[in-house]
């Protein structure tokens, strides 16, 4: 996939692109790729339009809401998808202040040479929000394939980045990952901790948080993965109250491994709410209940 930093293409070959945000990009944002696919042509490309930054960052600054995807996340799962060329823009005034006729003549026609736009529905843009779907049906009625996409439902509601950001802050996990279409992830680099693990009698790693939204505090039955392989693990997420610790951290037991992998690169999948966070009144209370919670990821009997 060729990822550009700015509005800018050798325009050699038509390009059909989706435009949006695409946190998470779940199985709504799913429908609006594979809607830019089928209207790919021969010697045609695929393409996303989106953004570093959440839009809310540059104009209502504080009010952005947390993100369920870091940008690097983002830009793999478009590569994943399918997607040929990624344009990854700064949200600013550059495009803030565009006119809705400006971006749609100069960025999209002259600049990347679409000759198919998605977008969903709702979808709003230009300065002031001026512009919406029927505008884009409009200007492009004769030039440009134009597909405007419904929201995707399933058998509740609709499925969008702000839902999915209430099930993850609730712990609700395995509806998270059903709504995304993937399984939601937390990868980082593994760094030192206090020890206290070993001391335990359950070594964790202790996981550099993601700039992401995480999980409601708690332990989680999960399946990490490690230099390819995948283990069966537990995931304390949390501020260690039993320690009177304050910052958030991740804190993994894989079973049956024995290494010591400091500096190294670690993700966590497949996260099932266990139990609440809790502080102990004794060290012994809670390696107790860390032997109870072992039986989250034992070994099925038969």
């Amino acid at each position: 996939m060729r990822l550009y930093r700015q509005l800018v293409r050798e325009v050699d070959r038509p390009l059909a692109l989706a435009i949006g945000f695409f946190d998470g990009l779940h199985r709504g944002h799913r429908v609006l790729i594979d809607e830019a696919r089928r209207l790919r042509r021969p010697r045609w490309r695929v393409g996303v339009l989106t953004f570093e930054n959440h839009p809310a960052a540059f104009l209502r600054p504080g009010t952005e809401p947390p993100l369920i995807c870091t940008p690097e996340e983002r830009i793999r799962l478009f590569s994943e998808a399918g997607i040929e060329e990624c344009f990854f823009i700064p949200f600013d005034a550059n495009l803030a202040y565009l006119t809705p006729e400006q971006f749609m003549d100069d960025v999209l026609l002259k600049r990347l040479g679409a000759r198919g736009v998605v977008v969903g529905s709702t979808f709003r843009f230009g300065h002031q929000r001026a512009g919406d779907a029927q505008t884009m049906a409009n200007f492009f009625r004769e030039d440009v394939t134009f597909v405007a996409v419904p929201p995707v439902a399933d058998e509740t509601e609709r499925i969008s980045s702000t839902r999915i950001r209430r099930l993850i802050a609730a712990g609700h996990m395995e509806d998270v990952d059903r709504l995304l279409g993937q399984s939601y992830e937390l990868r980082g680099i593994v760094e030192r901790g206090a020890g206290r693990g070993h001391t335990l009698g359950f070594p964790t790693a202790n996981l550099a948080p993601p700039q992401k939204l995480l999980p409601k505090d708690g332990v989680y039955a999960a399946t990490a993965r490690f230099d390819g392989r995948d283990y069966a693990a537990l995931v304390s997420i949390g501020t260690n109250p039993t320690f009177g610790k304050n910052a958030r951290t991740i804190e993994a037991w894989l079973r049956d491994f024995q290494q010591t992998i400091y500096g190294c690169d670690l993700s966590l999948r497949e996260l099932r709410f266990v139990r609440e966070q809790r502080a102990f009144a004794t060290v012994d209370e809670l390696a107790t209940q860390m032997l109870a919670d072992r039986a989250a990821v034992a070994y099925p009997s038969y």
